[in-house]
């Protein structure tokens, strides 16, 4: 039995079919280069002039006050004076990457990575910063990048999502799942939050009291409902969506433990990931999960390190200490990501996946009047990076200024990063789109140009 004749019988007909087609997607407009990615999201504004762009300048100007058109305005308090980054630099790999002492294990992984230095966004604001790089828009209800990939290409499994997030451990990001909601997409495309390996998903298994032989007929007395009612209705995306739902919370009964089971691995692995380490564990334990899930098909993972903005901040918003701040989160950073990639480029799957590292802005070159020891928010010019098919390793685009304030040379809008990832999976960032209030939308609005000079 195909899998159409399959999603026939257990949908109910057309129900079926319009199972298969939300499952399918529309398919590439081009050969990708990767068929799956991994968003590495670091909210609350990693410091690029502290971690990948070295600027000697700052050290030869630190504690001097910015003047006249060198003059920088911050978001908030009074403003500082230039301060030079706490931790000290070193070139890398046969690059020459210079990378500083904050992040020692992804600084071995400089000669697979491609940077671009000029990333800019339109807000400096947590909120609207983090759903621009998320959806490309600053308001909420529009879909995710991940939703847009979803849906564009479909799904490889039939037992996981195609969408799968993971958060960290100690919080939700701001305004939590709108960060991979699926706006006014088919809800199939909806970003699936992962929990603990004790509780995967919220309320997947049934309670103990229920019998499986009667959930399995309420599960066949259910499909068929859903069938009937699919078939009298027609084009109703939401119904189809929930029929998928079900369906999929079912299989995920079995598949969910499974892939979260990470018992197999070797201790090599598990040490590797910092799972031996009480401080770095959570995300270790997320960064493995994302490989495993990616071996089983899963299209799109976004990836969380740092988590809410009360106090005291779990996330990369150092605007009292920066010392404390991005010591901390650095250390649960640095070496789960390196054994990623290593990870993924030791079993060939660099060859095929995109591994997106980014924050919502970087941070301000001069210190902050909040405690004179932070950095403000700056979205003028900050550092990401990529791993993956098609792309130039070991290579670095744009820059910012001698002291790291504004991106001059190839400035680098959120428009145009999504319009490059978009490409890299096969995807025309401008035929994307779903009609929707008498527009057709898309991830890049009516912005954006690939980045070719990233290509190999």
């Amino acid at each position: 039995m195909t899998r159409r004749d399959l999603l026939w019988k257990a949908g109910g007909g057309a129900a079926g079919l319009a199972l298969a087609q939300l499952l399918q997607g529309k398919g590439t407009h081009f050969p990708a280069k990767a068929k799956r990615m991994i968003m590495i999201f670091l909210p609350g504004g990693l410091s690029a002039v502290d971690t990948y762009d070295y600027k000697p300048e700052l050290v030869k100007h630190h504690g001097k006050e910015t003047q006249g058109a060198n003059t920088i305005t911050p978001f908030f308090g009074k403003r500082g004076t230039v301060m030079q980054s706490p931790w000290k630099f070193a070139q890398h790999g046969q690059s020459g990457k210079w990378v500083s002492e904050l992040l020692p294990h992804l600084a071995t992984c400089v000669d697979d990575t491609t940077f671009v230095h000029s990333m800019v966004t339109r807000s400096n604001a947590h909120g609207p910063a983090l759903f621009q790089m998320s959806t490309g828009f600053i308001f909420q209800g529009f879909p995710s990048i991940g939703s847009w990939i979803s849906y564009g290409l479909g799904s490889e499994n039939e037992n996981l999502p195609s969408f799968v997030v993971l958060p960290d451990r100690r919080g939700l990001p701001p305004c939590g799942v709108a960060n991979w909601g699926n706006g006014f997409l088919p809800a199939v495309h909806q970003g699936v939050a992962f929990g603990t390996k004790e509780q995967p998903i919220a309320n997947l298994r049934p309670p103990a009291a229920v019998n499986a032989k009667a959930q399995a007929a309420s599960y066949d007395l259910l499909s068929q409902l859903n069938g009937a009612h699919a078939e009298a209705n027609p084009g109703e995306d939401a119904l189809v969506s929930r029929i998928r739902a079900y369906e999929l919370a079912a299989k995920m009964q079995l598949a969910a433990p499974e892939v979260t089971d990470i018992s197999g691995e070797t201790a090599a692995t598990r040490k590797a990931y910092g799972l031996d380490d009480p401080e770095m564990r959570d995300y270790g334990y997320n960064c493995l999960l994302a490989r495993r899930l990616m071996e089983r098909g899963v299209r799109v993972i976004q990836m969380y390190n740092g988590g809410h903005f009360g106090a005291p901040r779990v996330n990369w918003d150092a605007h009292e200490d920066l010392i404390t701040n991005h010591g901390k989160n650095a250390r649960i950073l640095d070496q789960p990501t390196a054994a990623l990639l290593k990870d993924l480029k030791q079993r060939g799957m660099l060859d095929d996946t995109l591994v997106v590292f980014t924050t919502e802005f970087g941070r301000l070159p001069i210190s902050e009047g909040l405690g004179e020891g932070g950095r403000d928010h700056n979205p003028e010019g900050f550092t990401s990076w990529m791993v993956g098919p098609g792309l130039k390793k070991g290579f670095s685009y744009g820059s910012t200024d001698e002291m790291g304030y504004k991106a001059t040379d190839n400035p680098v809008t959120l428009y145009d990063f999504h319009a490059t990832i978009l490409h890299l999976m096969g995807l025309d960032h401008t035929r994307l789109s779903w009609y929707h209030n008498g527009l057709q939308r898309r991830l890049t609005d009516v912005h954006g140009h690939v980045i070719k000079p990233l290509f190999s």
